[in-house]
């Protein structure tokens, strides 16, 4: 079974604001070679 673990960190300038990472994880899938299953995102609090 093919899996990929990555951590991405992000400096959103305001204590809450929306940032588009979709391209980042097209990226980190298609490097993955996963063909189909689940992309898991989590939020770590500072």
């Amino acid at each position: 079974m093919k899996s990929l673990t990555e951590h991405l960190t992000f400096n959103i300038p305001e204590r809450m604001g929306f940032l588009n990472i979709t391209t980042q994880v097209e990226d980190l899938v298609r490097r993955s070679g996963v063909q189909e299953g689940l992309v898991l995102v989590n939020r770590r609090q500072p």
